[in-house]
């Protein structure tokens, strides 16, 4: 089993910056790739980066990749998403996740929630106008 643990979100002005934390801990696979989505009061879920454990790549949804940016820490088995000139619509809570990968997909930084098979329980970030 694996156990993801969200932390960083809170109440910030438009215009400001969260940095969030995912801490990574239990039967970590070998491969994998972390995921953070979003999801806002009566909106579906959505996607908002993802980064390859071992590649370092990483994938971003077009509304957030100038502002965003997604990093890992091997030593702490943590990942975060540093949020910068956040707006309102960056409204939500903001999940967690880890996807495990076959060592024929060692590069990859998926996008598809489905794919993902282990959630944290979820960071508000509320951004004030």
């Amino acid at each position: 089993q694996v156990h993801l643990v969200e932390s960083g979100g809170g109440l910030v002005q438009a215009g400001g910056s969260l940095r969030l934390s995912c801490a990574t801990s239990g039967r970590i696979p070998s491969n994998y790739a972390s995921g953070w989505f979003r999801q806002a009061p009566g909106k579906e879920r959505e996607f908002v980066a993802s980064i390859n454990w071992n590649s370092g790549n990483t994938h971003y949804a077009d509304s957030v990749k100038v502002r965003f940016t997604i990093s890992r820490d091997i030593a702490k088995n943590t990942v975060y998403l540093q949020m910068n000139s956040l707006e309102p619509e960056d409204t939500a809570v903001y999940y967690c996740a880890l996807d495990p990968l076959p060592s024929s997909r060692r590069s990859e930084s998926p996008s598809d929630a489905d794919e993902y098979d282990y959630w944290g329980q979820g960071t508000q970030v509320t951004v004030s106008s």
